[in-house]
C-alpha cells in the first residue's frame, strides 16, 4: 500500500480526542490492506491510538479441527464474535487506571495469542481492523454499533488476489496450494464482506 493519505490521517486524528474514547474500524475483503493502513494510522498518531485486530479472535486450530471447520479458516464461524464484542464494549468505556489486554494473531503460528496488546485507559482512539466489522448475521450484528466509524477498503481485485497469494506463500504454503486457498476460501469470504460495503461510513479506493 502507498503512503497513507493525509485526508485519512486527519479524519482519524479528529477521532483521537483526549479525554474521550472512540473506536475506528477498518474493514474490507481479505488482502485489502487493512492491517497495513491500521498500522500506518496508529504509528502516525503515536500515543493517541492503539491497534486491536479482530484476528485475535480466531478460534484455535485444535478447536477448528474439532468443529470440522479448519478447511475454511477465516469464515465468520471460525471466529469468536461474542468475545470480540465483549472486548469492544470494554474498550468503549475504559475504567480509570485499568489497562485492557487484547489478543493478537501470530501468522507464523497461525494462532491467536492472548494478552498481547495493552490498551491503557488514557488512549483516546482504538483502531480495530478485520473482515467482518460490517457483517450483520447473528452475533456479528453486535459489532457495528460498537464502532464510531467504519472505513471499507476497496483495492483493485487482481492486485488484492496477488497480494493474498504472496502472503500465504510467505507463511509457508507452496504457491499452488496458496492459489487454491485464495481462489476458494479467501474469495468466498471476500464476496461475503463486499455485500456489506454499504454499511460503511467511508469507502476508500486503494490503487
Amino acid at each position: 500500500m502507498p503512503e497513507i493519505q493525509s485526508s485519512l490521517l486527519e479524519r482519524a486524528r479528529a477521532l483521537a480526542v483526549p479525554g474521550r474514547r472512540h473506536v475506528l474500524g477498518i474493514t474490507g475483503p481479505p488482502g485489502a490492506g487493512k492491517s497495513t493502513l491500521a498500522g500506518q494510522l496508529t504509528d502516525a498518531l503515536g500515543p493517541l491510538a492503539a491497534l486491536v485486530p479482530m484476528d485475535g479472535f480466531h478460534l484455535a486450530g485444535a478447536e477448528l479441527r474439532r468443529l470440522g471447520r479448519a478447511h475454511r479458516k477465516g469464515a465468520p464461524d471460525t471466529f469468536d464474535p461474542h468475545g470480540y464484542a465483549a472486548l469492544l464494549t470494554r474498550l468503549r468505556t475504559p475504567e480509570p487506571g485499568v489497562t485492557v489486554y487484547a489478543p493478537a494473531f501470530d501468522r507464523s503460528l497461525e494462532e491467536a495469542i492472548a494478552g498481547s496488546v495493552p490498551v491503557p485507559p488514557g488512549i483516546p482512539l482504538v483502531v480495530t481492523e478485520g473482515n467482518y466489522l460490517l457483517h450483520d448475521d447473528g452475533p456479528w450484528a453486535r459489532i457495528r454499533p460498537l464502532l464510531d466509524e467504519v472505513w471499507y477498503l476497496e483495492p483493485d481485485p487482481a492486485v488484492r488476489v496477488r497480494r493474498l497469494i504472496d502472503r500465504h506463500v510467505r507463511h509457508g504454503r507452496d504457491r499452488a496450494g496458496a492459489e487454491r486457498w485464495v481462489r476458494g476460501s479467501d474469495e468466498l469470504n471476500a464476496e461475503l464482506v463486499a455485500r456489506r460495503k454499504n454499511r460503511a461510513d467511508l469507502v476508500v479506493p486503494i490503487d
